[in-house]
């Protein structure tokens, strides 16, 4: 089912797929001729916080975790990013390191887009630069609200939420009444609502008692999204 007017998905999601669209044939030139694609397998690092950023990156086909690690070693992941997303931007903008570290979440297709390339249609493009803006105020929005969810809900209310969330990222192809597999790994859902596996573990155990979800081996297929959304208080 369409969770449309139900769950307010653009607090959770970054916009980037729309920055490179449509923009004016003699700008997007520069990116589109010397844009490379590389096939990744899942697992694969793509880039690690505090190297320095030689260009971005463009998913093509697939999905790709942004993560920091703390310092007992423990993996936070920030966001997940789908087909037709941009990462990597932030520090090239900023002429800074690298904040967060990326891997491929599942086998994937990721452009890579040289930085001199990106930073001159960026410079010669109005609407680029305007696309940018605004995409950088959504996701200093986005980040507020995560910061703010996390602060105050409980680790069951987080996992509902994050399960709503990724149910629509996992969507492809989709028609009412289709099954949509979220295939993530407890440790990944664990660092995705902050706590630990053996909590996601039980509290998924009770979603799948009360029928909100199945799994099939590690993937969750969501079958009651309204239950979801009621425990997630949204």
């Amino acid at each position: 089912m369409s969770i449309n007017g139900l769950f307010p998905m653009d607090k959770w999601n970054f916009k980037s797929h729309s920055i490179l669209e449509d923009l004016p044939l003699d700008e997007a030139k520069p990116i589109t001729e010397h844009m490379h694609d590389q096939p990744c397998h899942k697992g694969e690092i793509i880039f690690r916080e505090g190297a320095v950023p030689s260009g971005i990156f463009f998913i093509r086909k697939g999905k790709v975790k942004k993560y920091k690690i703390d310092t007992q070693g423990g993996e936070q992941i920030i966001y997940i990013a789908n087909t037709g997303e941009l990462i990597g931007y932030h520090a090239l903008l900023s002429e800074e390191r690298y904040p967060d570290s990326a891997s491929v979440l599942e086998d994937s297709i990721i452009a890579f887009v040289p930085k001199e390339d990106f930073l001159q249609v960026l410079n010669n493009s109005k609407v680029l630069s305007q696309r940018l803006l605004k995409l950088l105020s959504h996701e200093f929005t986005v980040l507020a609200n995560s910061v703010t969810f996390f602060a105050r809900r409980s680790v069951r209310e987080r996992l509902a939420t994050q399960l709503v969330v990724m149910r629509e990222k996992y969507k492809e192809n989709y028609e009412p009444g289709m099954d949509v597999e979220i295939n993530l790994s407890r440790d990944d859902l664990a660092s995705m609502a902050g706590t630990a596996r053996e909590n996601v573990v039980r509290i998924l155990k009770e979603f799948k008692e009360d029928g909100s979800i199945e799994t099939r081996g590690r993937k969750i297929i969501v079958k009651d999204v309204h239950k979801l959304l009621k425990i997630a208080d949204q």
